[in-house]
């Protein structure tokens, strides 16, 4: 399965457009997209597949997934622990064999590390939780390998290298895993391949 991960940088990053000539340029199975407004929600009628989006609370921002297959049930939230301005979720994904978490975390690394654990105890055997995670350093998620590569996918105020998007694996394998060139925001998409 090839799985696209990518902060859109709302409001004033990708645009649908973009998000289409990624995917044509890419050809994911499952597109994961985080800082997604109703402006994405086009992305069905130019793309077919299915389509999943939720603002965070209180924002007009939030998570959204287009997949080729449909999913096996309705894509579902997960409220996550409060951080001091914004309230998380994770969207959940069922594609049947496997369960997808799209996550956008909090800043805090104490607190996005706990919001991991949530997401990982409620998911089965076989999973993956990606997305913007806010995490410096190692993620500690009890049974999953955090598989997203060594390179930064963000580069704060412009300079300092982060590795802020994270694929985290249990009960599959990692093929690939590639850092794309950032395009219109300023977050690089991940580009993941697991197998199992």
């Amino acid at each position: 399965m090839r799985i696209l991960s990518w902060n859109l940088l709302h409001s004033v990053g990708a645009e649908p457009a973009h998000v289409e000539a990624l995917a044509a340029a890419t050809e994911p199975d499952l597109l994961l997209m985080q800082e997604a407004t109703a402006a994405m929600d086009v992305l069905p009628a130019r793309l077919g597949g299915h389509y999943a989006r939720v603002a965070l609370p209180g924002r007009t921002h939030g998570l959204a997934a287009w997949s080729r297959m449909p999913f096996q049930s309705p894509a579902r939230s997960l409220a996550l622990q409060r951080g001091l301005v914004v309230r998380r979720i994770a969207q959940i994904l069922d594609l049947g064999e496997l369960c997808i978490a799209n996550v956008h975390l909090s800043h805090g690394q104490m607190l996005n590390r706990r919001q991991l654990r949530r997401i990982a105890a409620i998911l089965p055997g076989k999973a993956a939780i990606l997305g913007d995670c806010n995490m410096v350093g190692a993620g500690l998620v009890p049974g999953f390998k955090d598989v997203g590569g060594a390179k930064a996918t963000h580069r704060m105020s412009g300079w300092v290298p982060l590795r802020l998007d994270r694929c985290f694996v249990r009960g599959v394998a990692c093929e690939s895993i590639e850092v794309l060139p950032r395009g219109a925001s300023d977050h690089c998409p991940l580009l993941v391949v697991l197998n199992g």
